[in-house]
């Protein structure tokens, strides 16, 4: 006789339905997403979902932040220029993974309900790419590869913005040049005029 099936728990049970939804999302797009089906692929049902989650937006931001998570991503290759290379390209082929008609669709949520644009708004300024980049700084003053930088929320989030509004607008994966343009001619820049200005200061 077969043996009978363990009922899924826990974490077991969340990344079951993380991965349901995701292959979801890359079959159907976001605008035939739904709870419904994920559960049916998750093996699961739609209660045992909107405990977790409470509409398919939520449950779409959880299931891209599953895929390849920042926030136990901390680069060390020696050096800043190449440590903010590697991290600028994690985040542009995070991006690349999550398709731009699923971002679309996401964001029309935004524009229609206020408590996805709520959600949007809290988990962009909680979002785990400042504590990475605040590492790879600190990393680099011990070095002494710059001056000590007072890095703003707003500064440590840009990697992060400044790839997605390059992927929504070229809607297209990002090349390893555009990664080395923005990296070389905006955000080293930045780091190191704000270390000038805490000197100034």
């Amino acid at each position: 006789m077969p043996e009978p099936k363990t009922r899924r728990r826990g974490t077991e049970l969340e990344q079951a339905i993380l991965d349901a939804a995701w292959a979801e999302l890359r079959d159907v797009g976001y605008a035939r997403f739904s709870i419904e089906s994920v559960a049916a692929r998750a093996g699961t049902s739609k209660p045992v979902i909107y405990r977790r989650w409470s509409n398919r937006a939520e449950l779409v931001f959880a299931s891209w932040g599953a895929q390849a998570p920042i926030e136990h991503f901390s680069p060390d290759t020696g050096a800043l220029r190449t440590d903010l290379l590697v991290l600028f390209t994690r985040i542009a082929r995070r991006a690349d993974a999550m398709m731009n008609e699923v971002i679309a669709g996401v964001m029309s949520e935004v524009f229609r309900h206020p408590e996805v644009a709520e959600l949007l708004r809290a988990r962009l300024h909680g979002a785990p790419v400042a504590a990475v980049v605040q590492t790879i700084v600190e990393r680099a003053v011990e070095r002494g590869e710059i001056p000590p930088v007072e890095l703003t929320p707003r500064a440590g989030r840009l990697p992060f913005d400044l790839v997605r509004n390059d992927s929504v607008l070229c809607r297209a994966p990002m090349s390893n040049d555009a990664i080395v343009e923005l990296v070389d001619g905006v955000y080293l820049p930045l780091l190191r005029g704000l270390a000038l200005a805490r000197d100034d200061g």
